[in-house]
């Protein structure tokens, strides 16, 4: 069981069954379809494992097309399934590297041969910023990289369809006080329920992260950062590449990767909407120093919270959770109040028949599920990541 304990917002726990849980998924990797869930009675139906898992594949790489991908994004536009990632032919963060997207019209069985959505320049490379849809818009983030820039760091910009095929030129994502936004934004924003948006940026010099929010509908500007402080480690901050989630109570709990390597989990909450955010603290929470995700699950109601000013559903964590840079098992991970995760749900084990072997060498080719991104969309939630850092492919949930 995860307990993030509610008895002090800096102290997380992780009981030792959790523990005996993970150690559990290493020694057990040839028993794929073996589904391990915890089950507490708190309330909200049980997730049935592997019969209500589909694993379908967007991308497979050929001697022919770019060998890289990574940094995997879906959602759904007019009935329309949208998967974006950063491509390269070889190397991670190359700087031949763009942004590539596919469509699917058949409810994501089928998908379109990759499109571009953001190419290299003469000075800049691009990768993968997320999508955000608002009515009849689609807006697609771009991370745009300095090629010659010391230390390594971005910035973002955005384009917008109203159809999935035709695309605005690219315009910079601007701060509330009239400058651009001199970082790169995590690939998930999150609305809360009143509208506003929260998210994460890596400002410069280097990779500094900071939560960020907008009462912007379209998240093309208005941003402000709220107030955070993390550890500086030169050219980049120790937390890294957040996911966000409410508590029943709208308190909004921010998941970071920890670049001390303690392969733990780190946590900030804010009580304020995004304005203040608390110190980031450790978890013993079990985390493979990986890009993870975070969210809620709409339209579910849980006994004890269908009376909480915020009713906001179930929150959902998806991670390796894993003491090495191992990243797999890919694990999916539910809680009804957003303190204690007492469901779990194997999504993809890293055995045999499950991981296939890397086809492909390149910079930075890790094994296994990488960079998961989640989002929730017809009685289905939908987690899409790459396989060895060349294959795109999603798993989707039946939703109770």
């Amino acid at each position: 069981m995860l307990n993030f304990s509610d008895l002090n917002d800096q102290t997380i726990a992780f009981s030792i069954n959790s523990i005996i849980f993970a150690i559990k998924f290493c020694l057990m990797r040839l028993l794929a379809k073996i589904l391990i869930i915890i089950c507490l009675t708190t309330g909200w139906p049980h997730i049935q494992a592997q019969d209500e898992c589909e694993t379908y594949t967007v991308f497979t790489p050929t001697d022919s097309t770019d060998h890289y991908s990574n940094g995997v994004v879906m959602t759904a536009f007019k009935d329309v399934l949208y998967c974006m990632w950063q491509s390269s032919p070889t190397d991670e963060d190359s700087d031949d590297t763009w942004v590539a997207y596919s469509r699917s019209t058949d409810d994501g069985k089928t998908w379109s041969k990759p499109l571009p959505l953001a190419l290299p320049t003469a000075t800049t490379y691009c990768t993968s910023g997320g999508w955000l849809v608002r009515g009849d818009t689609l807006t697609a983030f771009i991370d745009v990289w300095e090629k010659d820039a010391d230390p390594r760091g971005g910035s973002t910009y955005f384009i917008c369809s109203t159809d999935g095929l035709t695309w605005t030129q690219p315009q910079p994502v601007m701060m509330a006080d009239g400058t651009t936004m001199n970082g790169v934004l995590e690939q998930d924003p999150y609305t809360l329920p009143n509208g506003r948006l929260i998210g994460a940026c890596h400002f410069q010099p280097g990779l500094h992260v900071c939560p960020v929010y907008t009462d912007d509908p379209t998240g093309w500007g208005g941003w402000k950062k709220g107030f955070f402080e993390c550890e500086d480690r030169g050219k980049q901050s120790r937390c890294l590449e957040p996911s966000q989630y409410l508590r029943p109570d709208g308190t909004i709990v921010m998941l970071f990767r920890d670049q001390a390597s303690t392969f733990h989990k780190m946590f900030s909450i804010s009580h304020n909407r995004g304005l203040s955010w608390s110190k980031p603290s450790v978890t013993t929470i079990p985390d493979a120093r990986t890009k993870q995700c975070a969210g809620n699950i709409p339209g579910v109601r849980t006994q004890q919270y269908s009376r909480r000013v915020q009713d906001i559903g179930p929150a959902f964590m998806v991670s390796c959770p894993m003491d090495n840079k191992q990243r797999w098992p890919l694990v999916l991970q539910i809680s009804s109040d957003g303190i204690v995760f007492d469901r779990t749900l194997l999504l993809r084990s890293g055995a045999a028949g499950d991981l296939p072997p890397r086809r492909y060498e390149g910079k930075a080719k890790t094994l296994g599920y990488n960079y998961p991104k989640a989002f929730t969309y017809n009685g289905y939630l939908y987690v899409s990541y790459s396989v060895n850092k060349e294959l795109v492919q999603y798993t989707r949930i039946s939703l109770p």
